[in-house]
């Protein structure tokens, strides 16, 4: 059997918690099935339950265990609740991309008409 990946899980804010929740489900689910593949997850903060917590959107230790880590599972950042003020949740995410080289933020586009299709630069 091969060694655990680990997994440092950011569930960050709001319904990012609940997002990851079910996400370990998910990969739970895949590692009772199958005996080659097992998970260790290690939880810390990002945004603002960093904030709440420690004073700053992503603790030194997060950002860590995020570099040693196989993968990262990333929830939600932000809310009303630190809309305002000089330390921001999205600071948190903005370092964690920048430190992983991760630049790319995808994002699911629908179209209000089939007929846009064409005139879209993004094609299937």
């Amino acid at each position: 059997m091969s060694a655990p990946k680990k997994i440092v899980v950011l569930p960050g804010d709001h319904v990012g918690q609940e997002i990851t929740a079910e996400a370990i489900k998910v990969l739970k689910a895949i590692s009772d099935v199958r005996s080659n593949v097992k998970f260790d997850f290690e939880n810390h903060l990002i945004g603002g339950a960093a904030i709440d917590a420690t004073g700053v959107p992503l603790p030194d230790e997060a950002l860590e265990a995020s570099k040693k880590a196989d993968a990262v599972l990333l929830g939600a950042v932000g809310g009303p609740k630190w809309g305002t003020g000089s330390v921001r949740p999205e600071q948190g995410l903005l370092k964690i991309r920048k430190e992983l080289q991760l630049y790319a933020n995808l994002r699911p586009c629908n179209f209000a008409s089939d007929s846009l299709l064409d005139l879209s630069p993004i094609k299937p």
